[in-house]
């Protein structure tokens, strides 16, 4: 039996050990009921997409979902992770993506190639909603074993990845939250990006006692400064959060928090893995083997793992 616990684990996948510090930068508006979440992971967005030999139709998606998976999971105030799951009869089948609350992010989509061309053959630019279908989206808090998964689902409605996290905050969570998602692949490779503003109490906090109808229009002013920014603005690698906040806010006082690291966070080990292979049966685990191999795939790092047949299933045995 492998017994290597998975932290100490030297045989882990060849992937890349980078983190991006000012992932996610949190800020408020002074004496105005809007927090929000400016998500900028940068390079890294290239590094996990890039892992996956999928179109880019299907990327770009992904690439949202990263972002807004790494900005909701900022809010977490405890370990554990923050997952989206989108499932639809469209060429993309599956689509996961989730991010702890230290920023450690990953993703897994399932999609059909032949689909996905005859889409583009007839929608060269298709939205979410064409490349997912019809289906569900599912939000889920995972705290660890120890506790149940708390996990809201709703039906796929809008057209845009921003548009169908925004229908199940409306319709799941009932509080006012406002979402648009960025990815482009350009010269510097794949970016993505993301804001996110949420409406919050009037009681406490940072917001002064306003009447109901000045805490209104001042969710919508900031909502309609928001919708000013352009993809070339967020995925922009040389323009700073801060600037980049400042600029859009600056007549609201915005007030900048503490950032929050983003980084590669498969957390798949050839540990954990074997591990997996000694609940098998051992009749099992002889189908498995190939030439004696047996060969389990990540598909959220897309690296493969090679055990000896040999190498498993000793203590069953």
């Amino acid at each position: 039996m492998i017994d290597t616990p998975a932290f100490l684990d030297t045989n882990r996948p060849d992937t890349p050990n980078l983190v991006v510090d000012q992932g996610v930068v949190p800020f408020y508006l002074a004496s105005r009921p809007v927090r929000g979440r400016l998500v900028r992971p940068g390079v890294l967005t290239d590094t996990l997409l890039t892992r996956h030999d999928n179109p880019d139709v299907v990327l770009r998606l992904a690439g949202e979902a990263l972002a807004l998976v790494a900005g909701l999971a900022s809010a977490l105030k405890f370990k554990g992770s923050f997952s989206l799951q989108a499932k639809g009869d469209g060429p993309v089948t599956l689509l996961v993506a989730d991010c702890t609350d230290a920023g450690a992010l990953r993703f897994h989509v399932r999609s059909d190639d032949e689909k996905v061309a005859a889409l583009l053959r007839e929608h060269p630019e298709p939205t979410a909603a064409q490349i997912l279908g019809s289906g569900y989206l599912a939000f889920s808090v995972d705290q660890g074993p120890d506790t149940d998964i708390h996990q809201g689902i709703v039906e796929i409605k809008g057209e845009s990845l921003s548009d169908m996290a925004a229908h199940y905050f409306t319709t799941s969570e009932q509080h006012a939250c406002w979402v648009r998602l960025y990815c482009h692949k350009g010269e510097e490779g794949w970016r993505a990006g993301a804001l996110i503003l949420e409406r919050i109490a009037t009681e406490g906090g940072h917001v002064s006692d306003s009447a109901p109808e000045d805490g209104d229009d001042a969710w919508e002013t900031a909502t309609t400064l928001a919708a000013t920014l352009t993809e070339a603005e967020i995925l922009d690698d040389s323009l700073s959060s801060e600037t980049l906040l400042f600029r859009l806010f600056h007549s609201e006082d915005p007030c900048i928090g503490q950032p929050r690291a983003l980084a590669f966070g498969c957390r798949c080990s050839r540990a954990r893995l074997a591990g997996i292979l000694e609940t098998f049966p051992t009749d099992d685990l002889d189908h498995m083997a190939e030439d004696g191999t047996i060969t389990m795939n990540c598909s959220f790092c897309n690296h493969a793992f090679h055990f000896q047949r040999d190498e498993v299933g000793r203590a069953a045995g």
